[in-house]
């Protein structure tokens, strides 16, 4: 067992897409393509990915995805789009001290590589493999402080069906939403188009045209997102609806469903429908899909506490975020931001 770097995909020993493969039926953020996504479209000039693993002969058994930077101030291989973070160990099927060996092996390496500081993010706060990560790192002198990042909503599906499930939603929002169609329908016709793999670039072009119409027009990330859509669409995880009134596309939303997870990942409409709520139909037309056709087990609401997602999730998690100093001494900005982790976490407890 030994711990080594990699800086390009093609360095991957062929174990490391089964490792890849079983962390994508956790969550998306896991898969191989997500993070190929982030190294090809949202890296910038004095950054480069570093995957820290542990592998044993030809078998990878962990995966740390990091950004490293010329400055020293490193980072998860995440970006503000990211609603989850992890490490990526193999299935703990072996016996407890192999696993702990094999988080022992990745700390020691990890605290011989070059940074001053590492910030992960965003993870669960009950996720084990951070935890046993930032134990075993203040276990030999690397200092690390946990700070609260941002809610998310889910909710677990449990074989419903649509009817089922949408009839758990309250009566306002049954109800404006089926008022709001037949008004739609009445005054002006209305229709939805799902895409998943066929005529994407088009659709692309009036989910583009959509959002700089909406009130998201500044969160406009062109590469990313088209990287995304392409990659996704080649392993049929991309469902991209749009709904046009007079063939005007005026609500678009782009969700993800991977291994009986849907993931609700960006949404805007034209303010100037705002009176019809095409938003709000969309919605209900891909969560009907999503659980009719798809089948799926859960559905994610991904990053944010917006009033509007608990009328359609029922669970809310914590996501964090952790700084880790591989100094003692204070080092201008990225000191001062543990600091402020510091003294938002006294702010939770």
């Amino acid at each position: 067992m030994k711990f080594v770097c990699y800086t390009d995909w093609t360095q991957l020993p062929e174990s490391a897409n089964v490792l890849f493969d079983k962390s994508a039926r956790e969550n998306m953020f896991f898969s191989r393509p997500w993070f190929e996504n982030l190294v090809a479209t949202a890296l910038k000039t004095e950054q480069s990915m570093l995957l820290a693993c542990v592998v044993q002969e030809k078998k990878m058994l962990a995966i740390f995805p990091l950004i490293q930077q010329i400055d020293g101030h490193w980072e998860s291989l995440s970006h503000t789009y990211s609603s989850l973070y992890s490490l990526l160990l193999v299935a703990n099927k072996q016996p407890e001290n192999d696993h702990q060996e094999i988080m022992a092996c990745l700390v020691k390496g990890v605290i011989q590589l070059p940074f001053h500081t590492l910030r992960l993010k965003p993870f669960d706060e009950n996720d084990s493999h951070v935890l046993e990560l930032q134990q075993g790192m203040e276990s030999l002198g690397i200092s690390c402080h946990r700070g609260f990042r941002f809610f998310n909503w889910s909710c677990a599906i449990q074989g419903q069906t649509f009817a089922e499930y949408m009839a758990k939603r309250p009566g306002r929002v049954r109800n404006t939403i089926a008022r709001k169609q037949r008004k739609l329908e009445r005054e002006q016709g209305y229709e939805i188009r799902l895409f998943i793999d066929k005529g994407v670039q088009q659709a692309m072009a009036d989910y583009y045209a959509v959002f700089k119409a909406s009130w998201k027009a500044k969160e406009l990330s062109g590469n990313i997102m088209d990287g995304l859509v392409e990659r996704f669409s080649k392993v049929g995880w991309l469902r991209l609806a749009v709904l046009y009134i007079q063939n005007k596309p005026v609500a678009a939303q782009l969700w993800f469903v991977v291994h009986g997870k849907a993931s609700i990942f960006r949404l805007a409409y034209d303010e100037a429908w705002e009176r019809y709520s095409p938003g709000s139909i969309l919605t209900r037309f891909l969560m009907e899909y999503v659980i009719d056709n798809d089948k799926v087990d859960e559905i994610d609401f991904l990053t944010g506490n917006e009033r509007y997602k608990q009328d359609w999730m029922s669970q809310r998690k914590a996501r964090w975020e952790m700084v880790c100093a591989n100094s003692p001494k204070p080092m201008g900005k990225p000191y001062q931001f543990i600091q402020n982790l510091k003294n938002s976490l006294k702010g939770l407890s």
